[in-house]
């Protein structure tokens, strides 16, 4: 009788080392599957623009996958620059990130919101341009930021802007 426990448990043990395996990332702990810029197409869509200072507006940011199955798990690494200096955008509070696969052809969309910042203030970092690497990646792409200064935290912590996760677009 003493067989059959014995040889679940192996079988349990054995599942749970396989179970460890990261799927043969590379020496920095990086999926290999993990969608890159490059074999996607980013674009930055219609955004609902911020008119005056202290309104809020919404930056819409679509990727569609133009290449081999990928994963997208995290949130994407959004970074505001005025030239200078920089602005890492947090992700929102409160926001799960979700792990989506993307066939060729999918699609996926997460927006960046911003607190728009009075011209020439001290607190507002005047964008140029949004910096775009997604999760597991070292790739980037910039885009311009044509939506304003980004008004800063009143802790001055940061901007006051932040990352949804990624949702699935389509079926």
């Amino acid at each position: 009788m003493r067989a059959i426990p014995l040889t679940v448990t192996a079988l349990a043990a054995a599942l749970l080392l396989t179970a460890c395996d990261d799927g043969g990332g590379d020496k920095n702990g990086k999926s290999g599957s993990a969608c890159e810029i490059g074999g996607v197409s980013v674009q930055i869509g219609s955004a609902s623009v911020a008119p005056a200072a202290g309104d809020t507006g919404e930056v819409p940011v679509s990727i569609t996958n133009q290449s081999t199955p990928c994963t997208l798990d995290h949130f994407p690494e959004v970074v505001l620059r005025d030239g200078a200096d920089k602005a890492v955008v947090p992700a929102l509070k409160g926001a799960k990130a979700q792990k989506l696969k993307l066939a060729k052809g999918d699609s996926a969309s997460f927006s960046i919101s911003y607190v728009r910042g009075e011209d020439g203030a001290k607190t507002s970092l005047a964008a140029k341009t949004v910096k775009i690497t997604l999760p597991g990646t070292d790739t980037s792409r910039s885009f311009p930021w044509k939506y304003g200064p980004v008004a800063g935290k009143s802790d001055g912590s940061g901007p006051d802007a932040s990352v949804s996760a990624f949702q699935q677009v389509g079926d």
